[in-house]
């Protein structure tokens, strides 16, 4: 959950890979795979060259933000 955020906030202004895999921290080979993911599952957008988060991608977003202030005390 947390990784897929990461990547649906970079995205959210409109973010090529290099920019995604370096601000999330991943490498090439296991950002192909969450990107096919997040595009199949509508959170991202591709527009060559660059990826943008979706309504879809907002929403998860934001009710993550939710969980996390629900369980922050217990990390």
């Amino acid at each position: 959950m947390d990784i897929i955020a990461a990547i649906l906030y970079v995205a959210r202004n409109g973010a090529r890979k290099t920019r995604i895999v370096y601000q999330c921290n991943l490498n090439f080979k296991i950002i192909k795979k969450y990107l096919g993911c997040l595009l199949d599952l509508g959170f991202l957008h591709f527009e060559s060259p660059h990826y943008f988060s979706t309504e879809k991608a907002e929403t998860y977003l934001s009710r993550y933000e939710a969980l996390a202030k629900t369980y922050s005390p217990f990390f």
